[in-house]
């Protein structure tokens, strides 16, 4: 691991500041950069997410992906873990702290939103930072593709019934353009690219030059990592020095859930004897939060300014360091799962 990689945490940490800093002493530039997007994806943050899933769609390697099917279990966790488990009990955890143990600091109207807010998070997994996250618990490559894709085929027609239930809203509008859009731009054009890349080196000298630009391209992901940290507390940064209390509020249950979802389906991994490349990666697509679609849907649905766009915006603000305290240990705990 390069310099980047092994103090990862630490650049994490003050990109989060500088984030935060610069979005204060510069609000307009944010601004600016905020106001860059299309069906409420912000293109800038998706160049950025590009330039970190580029690298690894390179590792795909295409003729393995069909073995892929030989090792059901761990799609079964993913599939069982986001669609079945994840959604109510994000739902479960917003009504015991905002209707319970917090009902006497928070208003009714607001409680409501930013459960709503936590359930739009909770039936939105992950669909590009798991790429991130699976290359740095040293995942399968090939395996966390056939994961996402999955996870994109099944959130295409169950994200709407499921939110809409939860929510107890029969008319739910979804910003398909949003959605559709999101996985082209962070799915679909990365892995054309790697794919055509990965062939091009290996048809010149049989893998060295493939090797070598990947040995170099590497920290460019880092870097499109730190920097879209940088934009997204940028973005942020008047919300969280304005509303810390409130942020705080909706951090703690969303904490224990992605910290709970990440036991559960660890424990339950480590149940199935999955390989530890395998297991790491399911547990961390059930932890981590599809942002883009979650705060686009609040947006559309509650407004700008409501407490469902703020909760899944802090959402996004926990995110970060979150998961890269889960791949920590997932990396610790390689020893607990059989080899690949």
């Amino acid at each position: 691991m390069g310099i980047f990689e092994r103090y990862l945490s630490v650049w994490v940490g003050l990109c989060i500041v500088a984030g935060v800093v610069l979005g204060n002493i510069m609000p307009g530039l944010f601004q600016i950069i905020a106001k860059l997007e299309w069906a409420h994806v912000n293109l800038v943050v998706a160049v950025l997410i590009w330039l970190m899933i580029y690298p690894m769609m390179i590792q795909i390697d295409f003729s393995a992906i069909k073995d892929v099917g030989k090792k059901p279990k761990g799609l079964i966790l993913t599939l069982i873990i986001n669609w079945l488990i994840k959604p109510f009990t994000m739902a479960a955890l917003g009504w015991l702290f905002f209707r319970v143990f917090f009902a006497n600091w928070v208003d009714p109207q607001s409680a409501n939103e930013y459960i709503a807010g936590m359930i739009l998070l909770g039936v939105a997994p992950c669909t590009a930072m798991v790429f991130v996250w699976s290359q740095l618990a040293k995942g399968d490559p090939n395996y966390t593709l056939v994961q996402v894709s999955i996870n994109d085929l099944v959130m295409v027609f169950a994200f709407a019934p499921i939110a809409a239930f939860l929510l107890g809203v029969s008319d739910i509008e979804v910003p398909w353009e949003t959605l559709v859009l999101s996985v082209v731009l962070y799915v679909v054009l990365p892995l054309v690219a790697g794919v055509f890349t990965r062939r091009l080196l290996e048809a010149q000298d049989g893998g060295e030059k493939l090797e070598n630009f990947l040995r170099h391209i590497k920290p460019w992901s880092v870097i499109g990592l730190l920097s879209t940290v940088i934009l997204l507390f940028g973005f942020q940064a008047e919300v969280i020095l304005s509303q810390p209390q409130t942020i705080l509020l909706i951090a703690i249950p969303l904490l224990i859930q992605t910290y709970g979802i990440f036991i559960i389906a660890y424990l339950a991994a480590r149940s199935l004897k999955l390989a530890h490349n395998i297991a790491a990666p399911a547990s961390l697509i059930g932890s981590s939060n599809f942002f883009e679609l979650a705060v686009a849907v609040a947006i559309s649905l509650f407004g700008l300014h409501s407490g469902a766009a703020l909760a899944t915006v802090v959402g996004v603000l926990v995110e970060v360091p979150v998961m890269l305290s889960l791949v920590a240990f997932a990396n610790k705990t390689r020893h607990w799962f059989p080899e690949a």
